[in-house]
């Protein structure tokens, strides 16, 4: 399985102004995080013989989407680019604590993606999602 990361959704009011500011941010050209380190475990991430790495996005204290990493390389400073696919796939609301920076996610933690029926999800706050998922009933 995969390792993917984690990340606050800073400044995101919902999950459709975080899709909104990345392909607004894919138009100009790669989307792309910057870090100060690259991550121990990049390659378990998103290395040669690795698939499916994603930064999940946390958003009021739960995980409700995820973009997928295409790769790591450099930006400006001697700082380190995490390269994202700006195209947002939602996932099952999971409780996350905020936190500073990224962590790393384990694949067999991370929340499943929604199938059909994700557009109508995805005009659900990401509490209610959080709180719906907690009863299964999503």
């Amino acid at each position: 399985m995969p390792l993917h990361l984690t990340k606050v959704a800073f400044g995101a009011t919902s999950v459709e102004h975080l899709a909104e500011r990345l392909l607004l941010r894919g138009q100009d050209g790669p989307v792309f995080l910057t870090t100060r380190y690259l991550p121990k475990r990049h390659e378990e991430i998103a290395g040669p013989n690795v698939t499916g790495g994603s930064m999940f996005w946390i958003l009021k204290h739960q995980l409700i989407a995820r973009s997928p990493i295409l790769g790591f390389g450099e930006a400006e400073g001697g700082r380190v680019a995490i390269h994202i696919d700006p195209a947002l796939v939602l996932v099952q609301g999971q409780p996350k604590r905020a936190h500073q920076g990224w962590r790393y996610l384990e694949g067999a933690d991370a929340p499943a993606d929604l199938g059909v029926g994700a557009e109508i999800d995805a005009a659900m706050p990401a509490g209610l999602i959080g709180r719906l998922s907690a009863l299964a009933l999503l």
